[in-house]
C-alpha cells in the first residue's frame, strides 16, 4: 500500500478515535441536555451515531490535514532565509489637470 494512502487511513481512524472522545465528553458534561435527549428518545442511538460520525468527518479531515502539512521541511532560522522586508519611500507623480 502507498505511504500516503496508509498515512490517510491512520489519520482518518485517529479522527473518529478524537470524534468518540468528544462525543463521550460532551455526553459526560451533558452539554445542552444531550444526555437526556439521547437516552429518553426511541431514535436515540441513531442520533449519537449521527453526531460521532458527523464530527468524525471533521476531526479525520482536521487530522489528516495537520499531518500533511507537519510534514513540511523545518527552516532554519540562522541561514538568513527570512522573508524580505521592503522599504519604500514616496514617489512623487505629477497631476495634470483635463482643460473642458
Amino acid at each position: 500500500m502507498p505511504k500516503l494512502i496508509r498515512l490517510y487511513i491512520t489519520q482518518v481512524a485517529w479522527g473518529f478515535v478524537i470524534s468518540a472522545v468528544f462525543v463521550g465528553v460532551l455526553l459526560a458534561f451533558n452539554v445542552a441536555n444531550l444526555l437526556h435527549l439521547i437516552t429518553t428518545s426511541e431514535i436515540g442511538l441513531i442520533a449519537l451515531v449521527m453526531i460521532w460520525f458527523m464530527n468524525g468527518i471533521v476531526f479525520a479531515g482536521v487530522q489528516f490535514a495537520y499531518a500533511i502539512m507537519s510534514m513540511a521541511e523545518k527552516s532554519n532560522k540562522n541561514s538568513g532565509g527570512g522573508s524580505a522586508v521592503l522599504h519604500s519611500a514616496p514617489v512623487p507623480v505629477a497631476v495634470v489637470k483635463k482643460q473642458r
